[in-house]
């Protein structure tokens, strides 16, 4: 398996290439460098494949594009419900299976801003808004530029 930036041949379970310092993730049994500027299809699939991933960052892109996913996918399951007058099961059944690949997603975004995962739990406390504003606020915010104890800087990675 080789970096698709820099052709050097990776080892198996790398989470950097040794000669160009790319991160690289698992795309199937093949390695590819992430990208810097992320589709809405791409941001889902890795939303799933990195589904127990809470150590690296995700670009703004990525989670912006997932919490789209995540929006649309329990609104349209909400009104096909409401239209074919059943319960909320089939809404419920996503909101589960989106639950834990929500908080990786989350918690890789707070990295790219050099912070905690851990702080996504301050947002559970639902009847403050105010962590809930600051959560949007660091969601909104750019990456750090480089690298930061969390990782590479996801959008500077493919340029290397």
């Amino acid at each position: 398996m080789k970096c698709s930036n820099c052709d050097q041949v990776l080892q198996k379970g790398s989470e950097f290439c040794g000669k160009c310092g790319s991160p690289v993730g698992l795309d199937g049994d093949s390695y590819s460098v992430l990208r810097p500027n992320i589709s809405f299809s791409d941001a889902v699939q890795l939303g799933f494949k990195r589904y127990l991933d809470f150590h690296r960052r995700s670009s703004r892109a990525e989670y912006w594009w997932w919490a789209l996913f995540t929006i649309m996918g329990v609104l349209a399951l909400l009104i096909l419900e409401n239209i074919a007058d059943i319960p909320g099961a089939l809404s419920g059944i996503f909101r589960l299976a989106t639950l834990i690949p929500s908080f990786a997603v989350g918690a890789r975004r707070l990295h790219d801003i050099n912070k905690s995962g851990w702080w996504q739990l301050m947002g559970l406390v639902g009847f403050l808004i105010v962590p809930i504003i600051v959560l949007l606020w660091w969601a909104t915010r750019q990456s750090d530029e480089g690298t930061n104890k969390y990782g590479l800087n996801p959008r500077e990675a493919s340029s290397q």
